[in-house]
């Protein structure tokens, strides 16, 4: 009989326990409103802040708002930064450069440019030059059959050529392009087959206008990614100078680059042309932020539940704030909600059993810059991190969803992938909570999109941890537009996505176990 009695006790003991905690859970996820998320993000995407472009003052003020809001709220800061922001460098080039043929100086802006973020320091000198057609060398075409480039100048167009009016190469027109794989990847053929240097010709471009001229000397700021190869040195040439160094085969090429035509092999092949190339580089560099506070947790303090947003976004430009009300100021003022719901939580005594790490992040509109130099540098250790919850955009409705209920959903993304622990949690708590119609379309692995690669879960998730990209699909009316405004945002359906979100982290911090990582990850590139 005591038995029996006991067992009723514990079973009795039990049952009210885990109703004091959900009735925890939901008294603090109650304290996230959408007066509160409007507060924060009428000030987030304001005129003061010129859309947070990464590297400008504009960043830096919104990091520093964010900050203040996790002292005020109580956060504690990390011990390993020295205060709540960790910084990242970016670095900013300018070059000068002078290009002589046959001892005649050229004229910059005139006869050629050259490129600030492709160009490096030194001199390059050559005897010869040697017309290499499109610079291509791939598996279904090549220009450098039976050619030796070694300690020569190559010659070539930008751009791929077609037969019957299809291209050679596989992915239609993927040397055509300015960026990798074209033309940094022409160079990186044409220094591997050990050319010192390259005149690059585009056919559509005969002469250079002023802006293009001042753009080149310059780059924007860019994050410094590890083991960058240098590319070989090269000077884009005006149509004039070209043929002044080419001679009049140049008219017959250019015609032939502008159809897309194979080049035959008896123009140009070589020619005696002595060319000295000198750049001089000159670097700036600026620090951007990530930042970082904390709400310790108690038996489990060592495991850790990151929620992140990226808080920074286009900037001003031609007189126009971007202002990126909803990409991310939405994400980023749901992360400020949820620690200070935390936060009040921990001070009641309601604290979470794994300490909580909220995230704010910059440089995700330019490449996921933040979240890629946390991941390389953490301050928490990756194997002991439990999940990044990341938010980013959930403050309006998908334009192009025409089915369902388009007042009440959320996509969530990651949820097959890592953990099979995640999709039951984060279904458990949205069945109990707030009754969102979460959305997995964007796990399917025919995404054109490729959503789970292009916000800063990626970079937890390339590391082994598992994620939940919380989003709204607004990929279309107001995206990366000056119109992305705070005027636009659902806040009913915004606090609902984020209290969402707050109880599966409430769930994860508080579980008994950290998450399993039980589903390999699928490689992709963003």
């Amino acid at each position: 009989m005591k038995k029996i009695v006991i067992f009723l006790s514990l079973s009795f003991f039990c049952q009210f326990a885990l109703f004091a905690q959900i009735d925890t859970a939901a008294k603090y996820g109650t304290t996230i409103t959408a007066a509160d998320l409007k507060k924060h993000l009428t000030i987030i995407a304001s005129d003061e802040f010129e859309g947070r472009e990464t590297g400008t003052e504009g960043q830096r003020k919104a990091a520093a708002y964010i900050e203040n809001q996790f002292k005020q709220m109580g956060l504690n800061s990390a011990v390993a930064l020295n205060g709540y922001q960790q910084m990242y460098p970016l670095y900013q080039d300018s070059i000068s450069s002078e290009l002589t043929v046959n001892k005649k100086k050229a004229v910059y802006g005139t006869d050629y440019i050259c490129s600030a973020a492709s160009s490096e320091n030194g001199t390059s000198k050559a005897t010869k030059i040697i017309f290499v057609g499109y610079g291509i060398d791939d598996t279904n075409y090549s220009d450098y059959t039976s050619i030796d480039i070694k300690g020569k100048i190559v010659v070539f167009f930008l751009g791929e050529p077609k037969k019957e009016g299809k291209y050679f190469i596989a992915a239609s027109g993927r040397y055509s392009k300015w960026t990798y794989p074209g033309l940094a990847a022409k160079l990186a053929t044409a220094k591997a087959k050990g050319a010192v240097g390259a005149f690059v010709i585009n056919s559509t471009q005969e002469t250079f206008n002023q802006s293009f001229v001042d753009n080149s000397k310059k780059t924007n700021f860019y994050f410094p990614h590890k083991n960058e190869g240098k590319p070989v040195n090269y000077a884009q040439l005006s149509h004039a100078y070209a043929k002044s160094i080419i001679g009049n085969n140049f008219d017959t090429l250019l015609k032939q680059a502008k159809a897309s035509l194979v080049f035959t092999t008896n123009w140009l092949t070589e020619s005696k042309v002595k060319v000295q190339f000198n750049y001089t580089k000159f670097r700036t560099t600026v620090n951007a932020s990530n930042v970082i506070g904390i709400v310790e947790g108690s038996d489990k303090k060592d495991e850790y539940v990151f929620c992140t947003a990226h808080y920074d976004h286009l900037g001003k430009h031609d007189g126009k704030i971007y202002y990126g009300a909803d990409d991310d100021g939405s994400g980023t003022c749901g992360v400020i909600e949820m620690a200070e719901a935390f936060a009040k939580a921990k001070a009641a005594g309601h604290g979470p059993r794994r300490t909580i790490v909220f995230m704010t992040v910059s440089g995700e509109e330019k490449g996921l810059w933040g979240s890629e130099y946390y991941s390389d540098h953490p301050v928490f250790p990756l194997e002991k991190t439990t999940v990044d919850l990341n938010t980013d955009m959930v403050g309006r409705v998908d334009t192009e969803r025409k089915t369902g209920d388009t007042l009440n959903y959320v996509y969530v993304i990651g949820h097959n992938k890592l953990s099979s622990d995640l999709p039951g949690i984060n279904e458990g708590a949205n069945d109990k909570y707030t009754q969102l119609v979460l959305d997995y379309k964007f796990d399917d692995p025919a995404d054109k999109e490729r959503i789970y690669y292009r916000s800063d879960h990626y970079n937890f998730a390339r590391k082994g941890v598992p994620v939940l990209f919380f989003y709204d699909g607004m990929l279309k009316a107001d995206y990366h537009k000056p119109t992305d405004t705070v005027d636009k945002i659902n806040f009913k359906l915004y606090e609902k996505r984020v209290r969402m979100i707050f109880y599966t982290a409430w769930e994860i911090a508080n579980r008994e176990d950290m998450l399993k990582r039980d589903i390999p990850l699928t490689e992709g590139s963003r």
